[in-house]
């Protein structure tokens, strides 16, 4: 079946170029000018991805994120404008799954949507009890990772991640104590050579950090290694 995505954006040429672009790929397109009208419309019917603007009238970008949060992990992606670095980092905090800079290739955008959908139909299929018995599960001290469940869990605390944020920490716990650099992060978390800047994995790790933070105030089981990368201990 077809994925649902559901574009919002104030700007209707990029709606209507993006929802062109989007078709001619096979996907469903629902798109929406107006972000309170877009929020009723994807809690009432979720979409399986959706693209939002940064910068929108009545509400931006940020704010139908936080409210979409509120009731769903939807995959989001979001567009920003080159002078919008901290919108972006506040976005990725919030859970937005990536962000793409305007303006952009229809090509890229479409690279990343379709990588994180095959991350989240990974993920449903092991959640419907399609497991693979290869995913091993992971026992680093207090974590333990699921990976077949998607499920994480920090001194008996359940910790809520996005598909990319455990991506990344799972990367990490295989081997702990060796440092792993951006670059092989990226390898992990963003497949068929979908490009993201280093600034996107240092946020995804912020994120992470601030999640286990929020069970356990003194985890400090991520070290950073400037100019080198990361690195988890137990």
């Amino acid at each position: 079946m077809a994925a649902n995505i559901a574009l919002v954006d104030d700007d209707r040429n990029i709606l209507t170029s993006v929802s062109i672009a989007m078709q001619a790929e096979g996907f469903i397109t629902r798109v929406y000018s107006d972000s309170e009208a877009a929020l009723h419309a994807i809690l009432e019917n979720p979409p399986d991805l959706a693209i939002f603007d940064i910068k929108m009238p009545k509400m931006d970008g940020l704010e139908l994120l936080r409210k979409v949060r509120e009731k769903s992990n939807l995959p989001v992606i979001f567009l920003t404008s080159k002078d919008e670095e901290l919108d972006e980092a506040l976005g990725l905090a919030m859970g937005a799954d990536d962000y793409i800079k305007k303006p952009f290739s229809q090509r890229l955008l479409i690279a990343r949507v379709k990588s994180i959908l095959r991350r989240t139909e990974f993920i449903k299929s092991l959640e419907e009890g399609q497991d693979d018995e290869s995913a091993e599960p992971i026992v680093r001290g207090s974590l333990e990772m699921d990976p077949a469940r998607h499920l994480v869990r920090w001194k008996d605390a359940n910790v809520t991640l996005t598909v990319t944020e455990f991506m990344i920490l799972e990367t990490l716990a295989h081997r702990p104590g060796v440092v792993k650099s951006r670059n092989q992060l990226m390898d992990a978390a963003y497949q068929d050579d979908v490009y993201v800047d280093d600034r996107t994995i240092d946020s995804h790790i912020k994120r992470l950090r601030r999640k286990f933070r929020e069970v356990d105030a003194e985890f400090d089981a991520i070290d950073t290694l400037y100019g080198a990368g990361y690195r988890y201990t137990e």
